[in-house]
């Protein structure tokens, strides 16, 4: 069915957003404007977002110590235990490269893919 392919994209999307969303708030100092600008969507599709992580309990809004409207975002334990989990996640699955590899062989495909990556939101795990 035409519609079931557009949803698992449309999920697929989602679920692309919300690591980005972890990995620019994981590194301090974020807003919802800055989240915004990180993931190239409206401020109210990121106020949008930041509400659905804060409801789950992945997220929490704390105070600007420079500007009284805004709210800082930091990962929650479980937020972090959610990083934490997909780091190890990206770890193993890229395991039997590393094993196949060697470590010094892998290490020089870590960084010639290093110098291929376009820069963006998403850092690799490995």
């Amino acid at each position: 069915m035409v519609g079931e392919g557009a949803v698992g994209e449309e999920e697929r999307e989602a679920k692309r957003a919300v690591r980005v969303s972890f990995a620019r708030i994981s590194a301090g100092g974020a807003t919802t404007a800055d989240l915004a600008e990180h993931l190239g969507v409206t401020k109210q599709t990121a106020a949008q977002l930041v509400e659905e992580l804060v409801r789950k309990g992945y997220v929490e809004r704390h105070p600007h110590p420079h500007d009284a409207r805004a709210r800082l975002l930091g990962l929650t334990e479980t937020g972090w235990a959610a990083t934490r989990a997909a780091d190890q996640a990206a770890r193993t699955a890229v395991a039997p490269w590393r094993e196949v590899l060697g470590q010094a062989r892998f290490s020089e495909l870590v960084a010639d893919l290093t110098l291929l990556a376009q820069p963006g939101p998403i850092r690799p795990a490995w």
